[in-house]
C-alpha cells in the first residue's frame, strides 16, 4: 500500500473505533473523533500531517 492508503485507512479506523467507543463507553470519545477530523482539515490546507511523518519514519513508501 501507499502512505496516502495508509492514513486514509489509519484515520477510518480511528474515527470508527472512537465513535464505538463513544456509544459503548463514553461521549467523550467524540473529541478524539473531532480531533482527527480537524488533523484532516488542517492538513488539506498546509500540507502537514504528523501521520505521515510518523509512517515515513517506519518505512512506508511514498506514493508514486
Amino acid at each position: 500500500m501507499k502512505m496516502e492508503q495508509y492514513i486514509r485507512a489509519i484515520a477510518g479506523s480511528f474515527i470508527l473505533i472512537s465513535l464505538l467507543l463513544a456509544y459503548i463507553h463514553s461521549p467523550y470519545w467524540l473529541l478524539f473523533t473531532a480531533f482527527v477530523g480537524l488533523n484532516l482539515v488542517q492538513s488539506s490546507f498546509t500540507g502537514w500531517c504528523l501521520m505521515e511523518k510518523i509512517l515515513s519514519r517506519m518505512g512506508v513508501p511514498q506514493g508514486c
